[in-house]
């Protein structure tokens, strides 16, 4: 899916025009096999006048109703939910807060839109309805909105792999392994940052959570069903799309990372954030800048620091021994500690993290 920052115009990539050329044949040969629409939606936020709405429209082959399909999507070995073929340039009719737009799916099947509400939204869990047009019986699909309104002074921002989960295997060979090998379910938290999360609720109640990653959103309801299985506060998944852009081969992850951060910031400016990241990658860069770009929209900044070996794994080898110190995110205050219940005890000495 694209960041919330607009690509200029130009002559699609040839890997893009590769994909979409394969997709227009796999979808035409699965219509004729009774394939048909259907919408898979993510939570979206923003504010009561304001929202963002996420989903994708993609093809399904006809099957009976599952008691808890949400469930039976998550447990699957994750290569099947790379199995799918989006459908493009779909309407869809969107519904949310009184107001009513036609909105139109992009190239991957993806729903990314922002528009005004005609009616403020209460504080809290929304939903915005998207109804696919053009069929013989129009159908649609509640897409959940997290909204964070005036009175909201403090949300967490959160990376996924090595912060909340456990990932532990080469950084060149994880995506394959998360991707195509292992069972939702085999996913295990980091020790004590489940805990972490539900004290920052506990402190916070009305606090928004957003949890950034640079995977696919082809995991989006594996991800979900881990963060519920180990309750962590519920918030929206920030992901990215799964093959080539009009402008190349990949995504740049810390670009995605960047504009997210820089999105949500714009778009709460009476939120005070707490980034919550690791080492293992590009985290305290990319929270560096965030910092940079705005000083006073952060709060404070937890970052996990993994072993020498959990480092190596992630693809990161520290220059001559160097760990994060707070003196490498200046301006506002940074811990670090192994594992939840370490930046928890760094933390509560922060002022207005653990406590109002």
């Amino acid at each position: 899916m694209a960041t919330p920052t607009p690509h200029p115009s130009q002559r699609p990539h040839l890997a893009a025009v590769v994909e979409d050329h394969f997709y227009a044949a796999a979808g035409w040969v699965l219509r004729r096999a009774g394939w048909h629409p259907r919408l898979e939606t993510y939570s979206g936020y923003g504010t009561p006048d304001q929202v963002r709405v996420l989903a994708r429209v993609l093809l399904s082959r006809p099957r009976p109703a599952a008691p808890d399909i949400e469930a039976l999507r998550a447990g699957r070995r994750g290569f099947r939910h790379f199995l799918t073929v989006p459908v493009p340039h779909r309407r869809l009719r969107l519904q949310v807060g009184g107001h009513s737009s036609v909105v139109t799916s992009d190239r991957a099947g993806y729903v990314d839109v922002e528009l005004p509400t005609d009616e403020p939204l209460p504080a809290g869990w929304q939903s915005a309805i998207l109804t696919v047009l053009d069929e013989a019986d129009p159908w649609g699909a509640e897409a959940p909105i997290l909204v964070l309104d005036e009175h909201v002074r403090f949300g967490v921002i959160s990376d996924m792999d090595d912060t909340t989960m456990v990932t532990a295997v080469p950084r060149p060979l994880l995506a394959a392994w998360n991707t195509f090998v292992r069972h939702s379910s085999g996913r295990r938290a980091v020790p004590g940052m489940p805990e972490l999360y539900r004290t920052l609720q506990g402190a916070h109640p009305d606090a928004g959570f957003f949890y950034l990653s640079t995977g696919a959103w082809n995991t989006a309801n594996t991800l979900r069903e881990f963060l519920s299985r180990h309750t962590y506060p519920r918030g929206p998944l920030l992901l990215t799309d799964w093959g080539p852009t009009l402008t190349g081969w990949f995504r740049s992850g810390p670009a995605h990372k960047e504009a997210s951060l820089e999105h949500l910031m714009s778009w709460f400016p009476h939120v005070d954030w707490l980034l919550i990241g690791d080492d293992g990658q590009h985290d305290p860069e990319i929270y560096a800048k965030a910092v940079r770009r705005r000083p006073d929209r952060v709060r404070a900044v937890a970052i996990r620091q993994l072993t020498g070996g959990q480092q190596v794994l992630a693809g990161h080898v520290p220059a001559s021994g160097h760990t994060v110190t707070g003196s490498d995110i200046p301006q506002v205050p940074t811990v670090t500690g192994r594992d939840g219940a370490e930046l928890t005890r760094r933390l509560a000495t922060v002022p207005g993290v653990l406590e109002r």
